[in-house]
């Protein structure tokens, strides 16, 4: 029997169901707040994500679906969503027309990781980005969204916050903590690694003797410019006038190079040592390295996977039709009245023929709200039986 790959699943119910209950509650708010849909391909040139995501994360380092195709081109499997809708923003010349963009998004993404729980090689994604607004209140702004989103499924989450600064005061501060690095003995080969590519990342690092070394480490939060530590205190003040409650967390840098300004994320403790349910966070260079004009923008990702091991179904509401045959003479007129429903309810059309009972139970398993019936009694006199399955009613409706 040939089975599935490791790290990845098949979906079926109730999984799916609580899948596109996230969707569609999860799109109705984003909406809300005025994103529009963009999708973008599956497949990318593997530089778009080399020089976006970086070469320093572990991502491009280690976890790329990689290789290449019959035309010779360099492609992967997207291992994040964020660097592609960019991608298509600077190629649709949106950069140049100006304005404010917001867009939501979802599907697979790839990453060749070591599956475990929330955690596989194909996993899901929903994400918003935000292009041309530079104001620090669009951060604020975003954080409440995801807050609204999270609270609607009932989910228990921790918000942490930082700012990694900006192209003014993060050289410095770089220049400070590769001579701390450089000066401490013990670090993984890793940390070793992003000591020469990108420091910052070093306080990613799971590895507990790392994080014991890094203790007295400098930090950015106490090197940020002015204008950055303006920026920070606008998002956090904001925070507070509405009563959402976030921590600082120095540590706080993401797992992407891109990343500048604000970055945070919403942790559960319900989800063990991968707690991450969602994170993002100001990238205003980035469509500058895609060959763009230069662009604010912000945005985030939720995993759909972690969030729908948190996610109650509330119970199912009854809609639409189940249509069932007592008597093959039946069939005929019941295909009839069947596709007339369709055009204004959802309709579920069994071929069997099939007693009473089991039409209604199988008119229950599907949720229905009406059971409609035609057999040898319903032919003669013309009517199809028709029970309300929520009010637990009956009546005869002419057959037409």
């Amino acid at each position: 029997m040939i089975k599935a790959l490791k790290g990845m699943k098949d979906t079926l119910d109730p999984q799916n169901r609580k899948f596109e209950y996230f969707i569609e509650n999860t799109t109705r708010i984003v909406k809300k707040y005025g994103y529009s849909f963009i999708e973008s391909p599956i497949l990318e040139e593997t530089i778009l994500f080399k020089r976006s995501v970086g070469e320093s994360s572990d991502i491009v380092g280690k976890e790329m679906y990689q290789f290449t195709d019959k035309g010779g081109n360099d492609v992967c499997l997207r291992p994040e969503g964020t660097a592609g809708i960019v991608r298509a923003f600077v190629e649709a010349k949106m950069d140049r027309i100006g304005g404010i963009n917001r867009y939501f998004y979802y599907g697979p993404m790839f990453r060749y990781e070591r599956p475990q729980k929330g955690r596989f090689r194909q996993f899901h994604q929903f994400g918003c980005e935000s292009f041309g607004e530079s104001n620090p209140l669009e951060d604020a702004n975003i954080i409440i969204m995801i807050k609204e989103i999270l609270d609607f499924f009932g989910v228990n989450y921790t918000i942490e916050l930082n700012s990694l600064g900006c192209p003014t005061c993060l050289p410095p501060f770089r220049e400070k903590l590769v001579s701390f690095l450089n000066a401490t003995e013990g670090f993984c080969e890793d940390c070793l690694r992003r000591r020469e590519t990108n420091p910052i990342r070093v306080f990613d690092c799971k590895n507990p003797n790392c994080q014991t070394l890094l203790t007295p480490a400098p930090r950015l939060n106490s090197e940020l410019c002015q204008a950055c530590k303006s920026d920070f205190d606008i998002v956090t003040k904001t925070l507070d006038s509405v009563n959402i409650n976030y921590e600082l967390n120095p540590n706080l840098v993401r797992g992407l190079d891109y990343y500048s300004k604000t970055a945070f994320e919403f942790v559960s403790s319900d989800l063990g040592a991968q707690n991450a349910v969602a994170g993002g966070g100001r990238y205003d260079k980035l469509v500058e390295y895609l060959d763009g004009r230069p662009t604010p923008a912000i945005g985030f990702a939720i995993g759909i996977e972690r969030l729908l091991d948190m996610i109650e179904l509330q119970e199912e509401k009854r809609e639409g039709y189940y249509f069932g045959a007592l008597c093959g003479e039946a069939k005929e007129s019941l295909f009839s009245q069947a596709h007339k429903q369709l055009q204004s309810d959802k309709v579920i059309h069994n071929y069997d023929v099939k007693s009473l009972k089991a039409h209604l139970k199988g008119a229950d398993k599907a949720h229905a709200r009406y059971c409609a019936i035609i057999g040898e009694d319903e032919l003669k006199n013309g009517v199809v039986w028709i029970k309300d399955l929520r009010e637990k009613n009956e009546e005869l409706r002419p057959l037409h």
